[in-house]
């Protein structure tokens, strides 16, 4: 058997990267010295590698601005229908229900498969959310929920999730921000729907940590079937009301 080119196993080892996304759309790779000392090989072994993954699409070099993994990777599950979908109201509900197929199966398998650095990424990201303030930085407060999501998907380590939902991110990004504004609107004292979500949020980290994949699944389905209901609820106290204006305008 022919042994195998030390590009080529360089070339593999990349597109591992790549497709576990630990190199996402639109990344810096190193530069090629310090990335020739990572992978502990000769200069002109990796430049032919990335030249082979330059062939590929995979990735782009710009002029005197270094070499980044191609941005259009997930063009076609991210352009433009599903930006189209995401703008209309009535698919947020779809999402949702996606989202428990999704966030389930990740949830799932991170508990399976996640090691304690996962567990530490998990509990960083989750930090990192109620670090910001979502009423001066609400597209931040989104962003760091759809990282913690991401962080997840990673710990599953099944690289297809992976890529789904790296796709899927400027969606997530949206339903997530269009899901806190109506439930913030809707908010009752009495429901404390920021403490029950964030209580759910905390049993799918336990779960994950404990490897529990099938409390992990469960907490997740809790998690967004909560808001699921929460948000209809609220739609319908929204409708009930918007039905008695009518009566009291027409009735005048």
């Amino acid at each position: 058997m022919r042994q195998a080119k030390l590009s080529d196993v360089i070339t593999e080892r990349l597109e591992s990267m790549i497709i576990d996304g630990t190199l996402a759309a639109g990344e810096k790779l190193l530069p090629e010295r310090e990335l020739a000392t990572k992978f502990q090989v000769s200069r002109p072994s990796l430049r032919e590698a990335i030249q082979n993954l330059q062939v590929k699409g995979l990735i782009q070099r710009k002029q005197g601005g270094g070499t980044f993994v191609s941005e259009h990777l997930n063009k076609r599950l991210s352009d433009p229908l599903l930006e189209l979908i995401s703008k209309r109201p009535e698919t947020q509900f779809d999402l949702l229900e996606f989202r428990h197929s999704l966030e389930g199966m990740a949830a799932f398998y991170a508990a399976l498969r996640g090691n304690e650095n996962d567990h530490l990424a998990l509990q960083a990201a989750l930090d990192n959310i109620y670090c910001i303030d979502y009423k001066e930085h609400p597209d931040d407060e989104a962003k760091a929920l759809a990282d913690f999501y991401m962080v997840m998907a990673k710990a599953s380590q099944n690289m297809v999730l992976v890529q789904v939902m790296q796709a899927m991110r400027l969606m997530l990004i949206d339903n997530i921000k269009q899901n806190l504004n109506m439930l913030r609107q809707g908010l009752s004292p009495e429901k404390n729907v920021e403490a029950t979500i964030a209580q759910h949020r905390a049993e799918i980290i336990a779960a994950i940590v404990a490897r529990n994949p099938q409390s992990a699944r469960d907490a997740s389905h809790k998690h967004l079937s909560f808001v699921e209901k929460t948000l209809l609820e609220i739609n319908q106290n929204q409708a009930d009301v918007q039905r008695s204006i009518r009566r009291i305008v027409s009735n005048n």
